[in-house]
């Protein structure tokens, strides 16, 4: 099982490889260098999770329509070439609004649609596989070996990208982002092959076949509404992570303008804040089967929330040393939280449905990035705007992203995880309605 949960990791982070580039350095240029507007870059950042709504139907594509035998590698494949094709297309989006706004916007619709798209089929159908091929016993475990080698991955990216755009050039940046995704591609390459057993009959297909047929969004999304844990685990989903992913696009840019950091050094925050998440999931890892999964994450965010606090607080007092320590203890307290709530996440789905529940919290992660990040963006202008202060947007950001994290940890406490199989196993309305229209 080792050699596939480290399989697992190479997808895990081929696709977390793509993101990088665009959330840290291509953000951090668009709104110092480039001047462009902080709610334009978000927007545009967050464009991908416009598609998240589709995560919940390929979950479940995925379950009822198997490509050559296989579930989901040609959905992972898929959705790993088109991360690559959004990322060597982003740079130059971004130059390219710089002298012509509508065209620029025109081929970063483009540029971050793809990675959307790539992203919501990939993610979905390599969480499902991560489920199905561990066991419930073997999740937590696949879930450490996931983020940990992801994480890794994000450091090594990050050193690599200030090391490949010292000095800075337009030029060097596009060749950078066209490095990172080659060396993504082949990792996920490498890491799908031989992954998941082929199905060589029709029989093998119906044994793990869901009994829901030919369902539409809606009514998928109607399914997974009509469990009260499983709606109530995605609102929590949602809060929390919209604090906690929604920050990408505001720290690099906030090191430039509070502390005057150049791109190299800002590049430089991903790899501090991804060393404090990896000690986070080693701490997670020793943990795992001694404290419980909801106590776990709400140490985390208690982490988290302090970190937020932190760096808000250094943009008052500009001072480095506060923002580094707020850093540090927001990367632990992500890497907490993650590990543990993924754990919960995959708790949180029923055999027969791994495809759709396991799309369902997918797309509360889109959401939230989306949420997150336009809101994020949205409010640091209007904030600098009324404040003719920078950095007073900035602060205010990270302060409504505390709060969200406050509201999560109110919440953490009424989720029960045997309340929502308890309801899951109940027929919902379509079930019913299946079954009455089958009795007359």
């Amino acid at each position: 099982m080792l050699r596939k949960r480290i399989q697992l990791g190479m997808i895990h982070l081929a696709v977390a490889m793509t993101l990088v580039p665009i959330n840290s350095t291509l953000n951090r240029v668009m709104i110092k260098e480039l001047a462009l507007s902080a709610t334009l870059v978000a927007v545009l950042a967050s464009l991908p999770y416009l598609f998240a709504p589709i995560q919940v139907a390929i979950g479940s594509l995925s379950d009822r329509h198997p490509l050559l035998g296989y579930r989901r590698s040609p959905y992972i494949l898929l959705g790993l070439v088109l991360c690559v094709i959004g990322l060597v297309l982003s740079p130059q989006a971004a130059f390219l609004m710089a002298e012509n706004l509508w065209a620029g916007i025109a081929l970063g619709v483009l540029a971050f649609g793809a990675w959307g798209m790539g992203y919501n089929f990939s993610a979905v159908c390599y969480l499902s596989l991560a489920t199905e091929l561990s066991g419930e016993k073997g999740r937590g475990k696949t879930v450490a070996v996931m983020w940990f080698m992801m994480i890794v991955s994000i450091i090594v990216t990050a050193i690599g990208l200030s090391r490949m755009i010292d000095p800075y050039t337009p030029e060097a940046m596009i060749r950078a982002f066209w490095v990172v995704g080659g060396v993504a591609l082949v990792l996920g390459l490498a890491g799908l092959v031989g992954l998941e057993p082929r199905m060589r009959s029709a029989a093998e297909f119906e044994k793990g076949q869901p009994a829901s047929e030919g369902q539409s969004w809606k009514t998928l999304a109607r399914a997974v509404l009509e469990n009260r844990q499983a709606t109530f685990f995605f609102v929590y989903l949602t809060l929390l992570l919209a604090a906690l992913l929604g920050q990408d696009i505001l720290l690099e840019p906030f090191g430039g303008e509070a502390f005057g950091m150049a791109v190299k050094e800002t590049t430089r925050i991903t790899s501090i804040w991804g060393g404090s998440f990896l000690v986070a999931l080693l701490i997670s890892g020793a943990l795992e089967g001694r404290v419980a999964k909801r106590r776990m994450a709400f140490w985390g965010g208690v982490g988290a929330l302090a970190g937020f606090a932190l760096i808000a607080a250094s943009g008052l007092l500009l001072n480095t040393s506060v923002f580094y320590t707020g850093l540090v203890l927001l990367g632990i307290g992500s890497g907490i939280s993650t590990v543990s709530n993924l754990s919960l996440m995959f708790d949180m789905t029923t055999a027969q449905k791994v495809g759709l529940f396991i799309g369902a919290w997918g797309m509360s992660n889109a959401i939230s990035r989306l949420l997150g990040s336009v809101l994020g963006g949205a409010v640091r202008d209007a904030a600098s705007q009324i404040a003719n202060n920078p950095l007073a947007g900035y602060v205010i950001v990270f302060g409504l992203e505390g709060l969200f994290v406050l509201v999560s940890l109110f919440m953490l406490g009424r989720i029960d995880v045997k309340a929502f199989r308890k309801q899951a196993e109940q027929p919902g309305l379509v079930e019913r309605a299946a079954l009455i229209t089958d009795a007359g």
